[in-house]
């Protein structure tokens, strides 16, 4: 199984998002840190939830990471993060 595969069924299981994005970066960080040829290492992703009415970024941002808590680190180096209640994606796709 690919790490971003790994990373959707975690974020799925974990979260129940409505939407979720995930985009492998890794091909932009050659020879960066934590760029290893072959490895799936750097991650964007988008994370539409319920569950993150009335929590912080920082809090979304946790619950995140610590879905991924086996996967951060090694092999993913790099994980940059939305997330984002149903409602304000809704407004964001309004814009």
């Amino acid at each position: 199984m690919s790490v971003a595969e790994t990373i959707r069924r975690k974020l799925e299981a974990a979260l129940m998002p409505e939407r979720l994005e995930i985009v492998d970066e890794s091909h932009l960080h050659k020879g960066h840190a934590g760029h290893r040829p072959g490895v799936e290492t750097h991650f964007r992703v988008t994370v539409v939830a319920a569950g993150f009415a009335g929590k912080s970024r920082v809090e979304r941002q946790r619950l995140v990471t610590g879905a991924l808590k086996d996967e951060m680190g090694n092999p993913v180096h790099a994980l940059s993060m939305k997330t984002m209640t149903p409602e304000e994606a809704a407004a964001v796709a309004e814009r």
